[in-house]
C-alpha cells in the first residue's frame, strides 16, 4: 500500500544560494549531513555513506534522479542488503532574504516494516534532526560556513 511522502520543511536565515550550496557541496556536506567519500550534483551520480542507528551501521547508497540548481535535488535512497528504495526529494524556494526549504521522501513504505530503523517515525526523527539542527545550526552559523 502506497502511503503519502514524509515531508518536512524549515525556513533558514541565509540566501538560497547558500543553502543550495550546502546541499550540494561535498566539503560542506561533511559538516552537516554524512561523511561522503564523493558527491557531484549531477543526474545519474551514484554516491554511498554510511549512518548508524544505536549499535547498528547501514550503508545508504543513493543515486540523483534530478537537478535543477537552486532549485531541487533529488535521489534515490536504498540500503545495501535491505529490499525497497525510496526518493528524497529537497525543494528551495526564496522567503525574503531566507530561504524555504521542502524535504519529501517517498517510498518509505518500500522498507522492511518489521525494522524499526526504517520505520516513519525513525526518517521523521532523522530528518528532524539533520535539517532543522544539523543544518541550521551550520547555515547560520556563517563562521563555519566555508
Amino acid at each position: 500500500m502506497k502511503t503519502a511522502a514524509l515531508e518536512v520543511e524549515y525556513v533558514y536565515d541565509a540566501a538560497v544560494s547558500d543553502v543550495w550550496d550546502a546541499l550540494t557541496n561535498n566539503s560542506r556536506m561533511k559538516k552537516w549531513y554524512f561523511d561522503l567519500a564523493e558527491f557531484n550534483p549531477e543526474i545519474g551520480f551514484e554516491f554511498l555513506f554510511y549512518g548508524s542507528k544505536d549499535d547498528t551501521r547501514y550503508l545508504h547508497i543513493c543515486k540523483i534522479t534530478a537537478v535543477i540548481p537552486e532549485k531541487k535535488l533529488s535521489y534515490t535512497w536504498k540500503y545495501d542488503q535491505f529490499p525497497g528504495e525510496s526518493t528524497v526529494t529537497f525543494e528551495l524556494f526564496e522567503a525574503g532574504e531566507k530561504t524555504r526549504l521542502k524535504l519529501s521522501h517517498a517510498g518509505l513504505e518500500n522498507f522492511a516494516t518489521d525494522n524499526p530503523d526504517f520505520s516513519r517515525a525513525s526518517f521523521e526523527q532523522g530528518w528532524t534532526h539533520i535539517l532543522g539542527t544539523s543544518l541550521k545550526n551550520y547555515i547560520e552559523n556563517r563562521q563555519n560556513n566555508t
